[in-house]
């Protein structure tokens, strides 16, 4: 069997499981898979010394293989189990193949920033309403599983102080708080992110008030993608969930779906709706939209557009001006050709701080909602561009994917930039191994 070594409260994790039920549903992984809490000992004792991160989510594979990162884990368990594919396949449809991996992205690296704060600023003191009990109580059962209720929640309190500072998050922000600063939402932008979000979660509602998953009625790396923030962070989340429930109660039914365990309202690809026939004998039809499957011709939902403008709008020239920044440090005198480079971390990556932070050398100014802030750079974003870079070359190979793809992002505020991605990833492109990253030679 796999082992996913995981938390249920973690952004990363609720993509990967949510993936690995999937694939189990289609008879598609082999044995199964085997969900590990991935406890501090585990983190000390396995997870570092076989990957080299404590970084969750990880799987190990029935051959011994380690791997961790959530991108990385899906493209490695899609190359050994094509079957119940949920990556649309590049040549015959190959729209729904870039509109797969853009979406990935978004909800990877854009509304991460959001969802934690939605998770941290109701834990901050004095909040009303508050979900850090509940965030003590999770929090707890990974750092003292086993243990009587209470001391759960005491571990929970004593780590938010001790590595969070959470009784002084606005006047010395450390860990999470810290991170959010360093991303670009501090209390000048926090509103701003807040409406992205909003904006986002109106869209999405509309879209699955149509349709069941992203692309139709099976899911794709899409709708994983999208379910990181809004499950763990937000459907899980005391206060988030409630709001969550309350407006947009549609993308609550998507997110069970996705998820999928306990569907049996939402409706998960594999079940079945039944009526009675004349003599009165069940009689089973396919219980998600658009016959359970992605839609024909490649065709890319009208409801989706919406989606997909708040990447162009909002995170492209974000990732765009990145990219200039990246490549100016890699080329200067500060960084040796093909050393290392700031990881995958919420926050500025140790010995990358003073680069990272205030007005250094890997920051830069953003515009969201009319209002402007400043934020790291994030050279785990470079590469997964250039893994949306791998996509996009495999689904313009031919003359009919090229024009399928280019008539397609015409239709967004600079979408045909993306066809350019090559010469713009010139000059800041990384390397990944394992959870570090280098720039290229």
């Amino acid at each position: 069997m796999y082992r996913l070594f995981s938390w249920e409260h973690s952004y990363f994790s609720g993509k990967v499981r949510a993936y690995l039920r999937f694939k189990q549903r289609h008879g598609a992984l082999g044995d199964g898979y085997e969900d590990i809490l991935a406890s501090p000992d585990l983190i000390q004792g396995l997870l570092i010394p076989r990957s080299g991160s404590g970084a969750v989510p990880q799987i190990e594979a029935p051959d011994g293989t380690w791997v961790q990162d959530s991108s990385d884990i899906i493209d490695f368990v899609e190359a050994r189990h094509p079957e119940a594919p949920v990556v649309p396949d590049p040549v015959t449809r190959p729209r729904q193949c870039v509109a797969a991996y853009l979406l990935e992205l978004l909800g990877d690296e854009w509304m991460v920033v959001p969802g934690f704060w939605e998770r941290w600023y109701f834990s901050e003191d004095g909040r009303a309403p508050s979900h850090r009990g509940f965030n003590e109580q999770q929090w707890g059962a990974v750092l003292a599983p086993g243990a009587p209720g209470d001391a759960r929640r005491a571990a929970g309190a004593g780590f938010f102080e001790a590595a969070f500072g959470i009784s002084t998050s606005r006047s010395e922000p450390r860990g999470v708080y810290a991170g959010l600063v360093h991303l670009g939402c501090d209390g000048e932008m926090e509103d701003a992110w807040q409406a992205s979000q909003h904006r986002l979660l109106q869209h999405l509602e509309a879209h699955f008030s149509q349709h069941d998953f992203v692309l139709g009625g099976t899911p794709s790396l899409a709708d994983y993608g999208l379910l990181a923030s809004l499950y763990a962070h937000l459907y899980r989340d005391a206060v988030a969930g409630f709001a969550l429930r309350t407006h947009f109660p549609i993308v609550c039914e998507w997110v069970e779906r996705t998820n999928g365990e306990g569907a049996l309202n939402a409706r998960l690809e594999t079940q079945k709706l039944y009526s009675l026939d004349a003599d009165g004998e069940l009689v089973a039809r396919v219980a998600t939209s658009d016959d359970g499957a992605w839609l024909e011709d490649d065709a890319i939902p009208e409801t989706l557009a919406p989606v997909l403008e708040v990447f162009f709008e909002e995170m492209w020239p974000v990732l765009s001006d990145a990219c200039d920044v990246l490549s100016a440090f890699i080329a200067s005198d500060t960084h040796e050709a093909g050393g290392e480079l700031p990881g995958k971390t919420f926050t500025a990556t140790p010995g990358f701080e003073q680069h990272q932070t205030g007005q250094g050398a890997l920051t830069h100014s953003f515009e969201l909602g009319g209002k402007t802030g400043r934020r790291m750079v994030v050279p785990y974003q470079m590469w997964m561009l250039q893994r949306f870079e791998s996509a996009m070359g495999r689904a313009t190979a031919t003359a009919e994917g090229e024009k399928a793809v280019r008539s397609w992002l015409s239709g967004f505020a600079r979408g045909e930039e993306l066809l350019e991605l090559s010469s713009r990833l010139e000059g800041c492109r990384v390397r990944k191994e394992g959870a570090l990253l280098y720039s290229c030679d």
